[in-house]
């Protein structure tokens, strides 16, 4: 391993490429440890480590936008809003026959769209940050979120408002540029590896939180409320194993076997070969529990908020319990039904098996045992449903580890999220494209792979 890195690093092209990633992943860190003047540090720090409610919902969103809405920075909304845009503009391509038409333009058509959803991720931005801005200075608080030298009769002028409006703005404008960059000039994908970044920077501070509810004698833990030192092992298998299933899946496939039709040209027969159609399992990818979280997280913030404005209300008390993350069976239950939905949902917009049957036509290849067209589209689409449903499960499984850990080991749920759910999920994902990058560029210049044995 040790050569192969010196062989990456000793391909000039490729180490500039590392090298730029690298930089720009670097002013990103810088930029996210910035906060806005007009934030007070300190009653931000401790407002963002309440449980339930805005602080859980501050801490999910972080996991998967590589924001610090629980800090108010710069990056504060992070490129959650790119994202969502790209999403709008995915699901409108298959609804609104003009997108439909610019998607099947090529490049031009993917430069016209990349236009669109840049314009689409600045109105999402004003539109989030200024509600954002507007709820960390609504008055009413037992300690004010904002300096109060930036307060006039308990309130936020209208300029400074707007001030941080346009520097949150424009912080996720330029860290979609970064992505960009990266995107050009740089190697692996550069939305994703933002978000990883992200990911990456909190856990050594989940590992942190881990060790500080760990007490370091055997059988130390029992009565105490901490992990006892025992425990150790069972994390580290329990931890690999996740890693190991998360690889299983990301890698796993469904080959179905194609024959290319014969030509016979003169004296020759061209074609005839035997191939295969790869069916991703995990076809959504991460975009299900990502849905699903969010889904989730407007009733548990809703009925948390009227839970303490109406206190003496058991009905509210009661819902809010049975939306709280970790806590509930109604939540666990809720949240692999959407995961499930979201999956095939997902998988229904980015796989057309019509498509793909007349590509396959287009070139001349069939599936053995079905003709061409239409018997080849419903044949995709039934093996896609249940390699989907295989997927899912995964994706459920992955995505309620953190509560089985945290209910049955005592883990806290911020380390069991970082160590063995959606985090680690996105990580090895990322890892896994940012590894075939580098390869595509070992492989053209006849090396070996960094998977692939000597």
């Amino acid at each position: 391993m040790l050569e192969k890195i010196r062989v990456i690093f000793a391909i000039p092209e490729l180490r500039q490429k590392i090298l730029l990633t690298l930089g720009l992943l670097a002013i990103y860190r810088v930029g996210w440890q910035v906060p806005l003047p007009i934030v007070d540090a300190d009653a931000m720090s401790a407002f963002a480590k309440q449980t339930g409610g805005v602080g859980e919902l501050l801490r999910t969103v972080a996991v998967f936008s590589a924001s610090q809405l629980s800090q108010a920075t710069i990056f504060g909304l992070g490129i959650m809003p790119y994202i969502s845009a790209s999403i709008i503009f995915q699901l409108l391509g298959t609804v609104w026959p003009p997108l439909e038409r610019l998607q099947k333009e090529g490049e031009a058509g993917r430069k016209k769209i990349n236009e669109y959803t840049r314009y689409a991720t600045v109105i999402i931005c004003i539109v989030q940050s200024w509600f954002y801005v507007a709820y960390l200075a609504a008055p009413g608080r037992e300690q004010s979120l904002i300096q109060s030298g930036f307060l006039e009769d308990g309130r936020l002028p209208f300029i400074w408002q707007f001030v941080a409006v346009m520097t949150m703005t424009a912080g996720t404008v330029f860290l979609m540029w970064l992505g960009e960059q990266i995107d050009e000039f740089g190697i692996g994908n550069g939305i994703s590896l933002l978000i990883m970044a992200g990911i990456l920077a909190g856990m050594p501070g989940a590992l942190l939180e881990l060790a500080g509810a760990t007490s370091w004698e055997v059988g130390g833990g029992a009565g105490t409320g901490k992990l006892g030192v025992e425990m150790i092992p069972v994390l580290v298998a329990l931890f690999v194993g996740v890693v190991a299933g998360v690889v299983f899946m990301t890698q796993g496939q469904r080959r179905i076997p194609t024959q290319s039709a014969k030509h016979v040209r003169g004296r020759r027969v061209y074609g005839g070969t035997r191939q295969y159609l790869p069916l991703r399992v995990n076809q959504a990818g991460v975009m299900p529990i990502i849905f699903a979280s969010s889904l989730l997280l407007f009733p548990q913030f809703l009925f948390s908020y009227l839970a303490k404005t109406i206190p003496e209300s058991s009905i509210l008390q009661s819902l809010s319990e049975s939306f709280t993350r970790g806590q509930s069976y109604l939540y666990n239950v809720l949240y692999i039904a959407l995961i499930y939905f979201f999956c095939y949902f997902w998988t229904a917009i980015t796989f057309n098996p019509k498509e793909m049957a007349d590509n396959l036509k287009n070139f001349g290849a069939f599936i053995p045992g079905y003709r061409p067209g239409k018997r080849t589209a419903d044949y995709l689409e039934r093996v896609m449903e249940r390699i989907t449903y295989v997927g899912a499960g995964f994706l459920a499984l992955v995505a309620v580890i953190p509560t089985i850990a945290g209910g049955f080991l005592g883990i806290p749920y911020q380390a069991a999220s970082f160590y063995g759910g959606t985090g680690l999920l996105i990580a090895v994902s990322v890892v896994f494209d940012l590894v075939q990058k580098i390869d595509s560029h070992l492989v053209m210049r006849n090396y070996s792979g960094l998977l692939e044995r000597n």
